[in-house]
């Protein structure tokens, strides 16, 4: 088992979603990751958003979560599951979301099962997980 030394950043984003429902989104995969083996998830303050020049996401329409992961990179590929999940869970909207782990960063929108599965293999993959 691979030992995790930083943290995992998540940023999601919904099209069209107003700031209640950024937080009502974010609250909710909050409180899925929190039944994961994860040492904590918190939000994260508007001060710790993901840079200005962040591609798809807008700053000022973020949900943002620090998870930290604790020792076993297990939980990493638990997490990512929590968000694959909540990417197909949008019905029809788009939906983004920015994972940032030492130094990497893998953002999905608009890609298909298989893009999504392949991009998130080689993420978890990097960082000592096994899919």
């Amino acid at each position: 088992m691979d030992v995790l030394t930083d943290d995992l950043r998540l940023y999601l984003a919904e099209e069209g979603a107003d700031a209640e429902r950024l937080d009502l989104l974010t609250g909710q995969v909050r409180d899925q990751i929190g039944l994961l083996e994860v040492d904590d998830v918190r939000r994260i303050t508007s001060a710790e958003a993901p840079p200005t020049g962040a591609r798809a996401i807008e700053v000022g329409a973020v949900g943002a979560l620090l998870v930290m992961l604790g020792n076993s990179a297990t939980s990493l590929k638990e997490v990512v599951s929590v968000v694959r999940g909540w990417l197909g869970r949008g019905d029809g909207t788009r939906r983004t979301v920015r994972l940032e782990l030492g130094g990497d960063v893998l953002e999905i929108s608009e890609a298909s099962e298989a893009e999504q599965q392949r991009l998130i293999d080689l993420f978890v993959n990097k960082h000592g997980g096994e899919t």
